[in-house]
């Protein structure tokens, strides 16, 4: 029976093939990648099911990886399923006022954070359906004053809070749904989409994260703000510019400690603790320059990876430059991510449309931005020396 588990090496080279395409900017490639690896997910559901279809009880069906709905989710799919059934899928759809479930955007979190650890480091908050998010950013210190206790109150405690928003910012999805793909239930359907939504979430997120270059509405750019941007150097014309790349040869205590301090201060000048940091580095580098510099071999003849001065998580992602790499504040980086008040999955026949298969299209909003400019450091580690431990000899006394 075809299973997802037994699709993992094609589903690799195909994610691969979808990120290579975003990151040339070729359409055409990602969507006949994207296309075939829908179809690809599509059998593998249909088949799946078909090998579970007289399971009825829930414990056998969660362990096969489907979940069990709420019975709101369950109205919801079993609303849509008739909208694409109708004469008229279209207008059914149009009129269909429900939007996604909270509980599957957050289902799609959850398998997107279990299986992306930088997505798992930062701030992310679940929008639902508002288009404007209140955050605070305050990383100062406040400090009461000592006076009579008759006397006034000279000393005002406030934070700074920012409002942002973000329904400028869009996710787009394709979901080619086949016509039999309908008679299977609300739950397999759940796990199409939800499959569907986590790859194409997945890699939207993790670029517009890294890469972002913000809101430029002269230039039709409409992407968060990533973690190498300079908040200080906007351009109407490009968006925000990247940080100057500073240059790092090992990650020995004082290089280290050198880079952390300055993560160490806030934008209004105040120290703050930092407990663990973020390392963000392309696979390649990984395996080539980080591994090789935090890996030594200890007297027992084992080896042991990721051995930094200093508690740090190790994030791989395609969406770095090779030779670059990004340090910083894991919890300062701020995302919000909802349906919107629109977030309906819509009918869409100008992509394509074939006589036992469907394209629907799902959109959701989002926004994200270093919360300051001293929360990330962006490194140039192309000259990243490997650990070379030190032997320390002692000369008997003569």
């Amino acid at each position: 029976m075809i299973n997802l588990d037994t699709l993992q090496a094609k589903k690799a080279d195909l994610a691969n093939r979808i990120q290579e395409a975003i990151k040339k900017d070729d359409k055409e490639a990602f969507a006949k990648s994207f296309e075939e690896y829908t179809d690809m997910l599509q059998e593998a559901v249909m088949a799946e099911a078909k090998g579970l279809v007289s399971a009825v009880d829930n414990v056998i069906l969660a362990g096969r990886g489907v979940r069990v709905l709420t019975s709101e989710e369950k109205q919801y799919y079993a609303k849509v399923i008739d909208a694409m059934r109708s004469s008229n899928p279209k207008q059914a759809l149009t009129e269909l006022d429900d939007t996604l479930p909270k509980t599957v955007i957050n289902a799609v979190f959850e398998d997107i954070t279990e299986n992306h650890p930088l997505l798992n480091a930062i701030n992310f908050e679940n929008a639902e359906a508002l288009t404007e998010y209140l955050y605070s950013s305050m990383d100062g210190r406040f400090k009461a004053v000592w006076g009579k206790i008759t006397g006034e109150i000279v000393q005002q405690l406030s934070a700074s809070f920012h409002k942002v928003t973000f329904g400028q910012n869009k996710l787009s999805a394709y979901i080619p749904v086949a016509k039999a793909m309908l008679d299977l239930g609300p739950e397999w359907l759940d796990r199409y989409v939800r499959a569907i939504l986590y790859e194409a979430v997945a890699n939207g997120l993790e670029d517009g994260i890294i890469n972002g270059r913000g809101v430029v509405e002269g230039a039709s750019i409409y992407e968060p703000i990533g973690m190498k941007k300079d908040l200080t150097n906007y351009s109407t014309e490009t968006g925000y510019a990247d940080k100057t790349a500073i240059a790092v040869s090992d990650f020995g205590p004082e290089s280290y400690g050198n880079l952390l301090a300055q993560l160490a201060i806030g934008p209004n000048g105040l120290n703050r603790a930092i407990s663990n940091v973020l390392l963000v580095v392309n696979p390649v580098d990984y395996l080539k320059k980080v591994m090789p510099a935090t890996t030594y071999k200890t007297p027992q003849g084992g080896y042991v990876n990721d051995i930094f001065p200093f508690p740090t998580t190790v994030a791989q992602s395609a969406y770095v430059e090779q030779g670059k790499a990004i340090l910083g504040i894991g919890e300062r980086y701020f995302a919000v991510l909802g349906t919107g008040r629109d977030g309906r999955i819509e009918y869409d026949d100008s992509y394509r449309f074939l006589e036992d298969e469907r394209v629907y299209l799902i959109k959701l909003y989002g926004y994200g931005k270093p919360k300051d400019n001293n929360s990330f450091l962006y490194l140039d580690i192309s000259n990243l020396k490997k650990y070379v431990p030190t032997i320390k000899t002692e000369v008997p006394e003569a």
